[in-house]
């Protein structure tokens, strides 16, 4: 028998208690739970992006047309992990009039066409991003001082065909030394070269060569190339160092990798200017694309057996057999020789992971 009277209406005494009014807090910090959606910015405008400083990136908005201008831009946080570099195509929101002051915001990248990188040497995997979208790249070397180093000529070539980017050669300060020498090493190749002497350069023949294509230029400190790159756009105000007597190395003097608009009454191109680098590691590339820097050499090697590495050992390797058979030419003796050194590298590299 229960103890309280059936008759009596509980709920009544305490309907003015309803809690039905509550307003419950949706998390315990009292904010709007997060969702992994993100705005679809579909008003955000296109542009390419001129340089990076300091967290802040330049944009230029509508290029070619009658409202084009320079903004200064941040990345939106959802970016924060995503490299962005000069050359990319940049979805922007936010302040686009590019007037003093203002800050707008990268909300995206496009696909990029081509993807230039470098390590820092080749046992190092993390990849550092040079430029983005360059279809070209101008390797500026030195006939003379400082001393024109082939094998960075060589892996230069390797990034770049890696990348999917044409590759073109100039060399400057040859009126104090014979360029032949040095030329003979890419005897063989597909690479357009052009000569330039101190208080003579080609200026109108490489900009020929800039119009209509997109050109990240790279090179040895102390080679010219920022001469070049002030010679080609007078307003670039690149600075120019000189080389060390002592070490025979150049001065970095180009701290930032920016592009430049070469213009000409015949057309416009894109100059990408990249600070000297004294070594190009590239342990980003994969190792089967090396030999494809190698023109001549990659026509021998197709009659090489599957698998074969091309190092001194490899047995029945078809560019072993030319060379013992004396098919190939100084020139062609000591690119096999580069080509097995950056090879040799990667075997090394591939044996000491397998070790671990």
């Amino acid at each position: 028998m229960s103890w309280l009277d059936p008759d009596d209406d509980l709920d009544d005494e305490f309907e003015d208690f309803d809690e039905s009014s509550i307003r419950t807090r949706p998390n315990p910090k009292a904010n709007r739970p997060r969702t992994k959606r993100r705005p679809a910015h579909e008003d955000a405008e296109i542009g390419r992006v001129l340089g990076v400083d300091r967290g802040r990136y330049s944009v230029m908005l509508d290029e070619g047309g009658s409202d084009e201008r320079v903004i200064t831009t941040t990345r939106a946080r959802e970016l924060r992990r995503t490299p962005i570099v000069t050359g990319d195509r940049a979805r922007v929101v936010g302040d686009t009039s590019g007037v003093v002051g203002t800050l707008a915001r990268i909300v995206g990248l496009d696909p990029r066409a081509s993807l230039l990188r470098r390590s820092a040497d080749d046992t190092d995997q993390v990849e550092r991003v040079i430029v983005a979208n360059a279809d070209q790249m101008l390797i500026v070397v030195a006939a003379a001082d400082p001393e024109p180093r082939p094998r960075l000529v060589d892996r230069y070539l390797v990034a770049a065909l890696d990348a999917g980017i044409r590759p073109l050669l100039v060399v400057t300060k040859t009126d104090l030394a014979d360029p032949a020498p040095f030329l003979a090493h890419f005897a063989g190749l597909d690479l357009r070269v052009f000569t330039s002497e101190r208080d003579e350069m080609p200026v109108d023949e490489i900009g020929e060569a800039l119009i209509g294509h997109s050109t990240v230029f790279v090179g040895h400190s102390g080679v010219g190339k920022s001469t070049l790159v002030n010679a080609l756009v007078p307003s670039a105000g690149r600075a120019t160092g000189h080389v060390n007597q002592v070490t025979g190395r150049g001065r970095h003097t180009s701290s930032s990798t920016v592009s430049l608009r070469y213009e000409t009454p015949a057309g416009t191109g894109w100059v990408i200017d990249t600070p000297g680098v004294r070594s190009f590691g590239l342990g980003h590339v994969d190792p089967s694309h090396i030999l494809a820097a190698f023109t001549e050499l990659a026509e021998i090697a197709e009659n090489c057996p599957r698998g074969c590495t091309h190092l001194a050992d490899a047995p029945d390797c078809a560019l072993i057999e030319a060379a013992d058979r004396g098919e190939l030419g100084a020139a062609e003796l000591a690119r096999l020789d580069s080509l097995q050194r950056l090879l040799q590298t990667f075997s090394d590299k591939a044996e000491g992971r397998d070790a671990k």
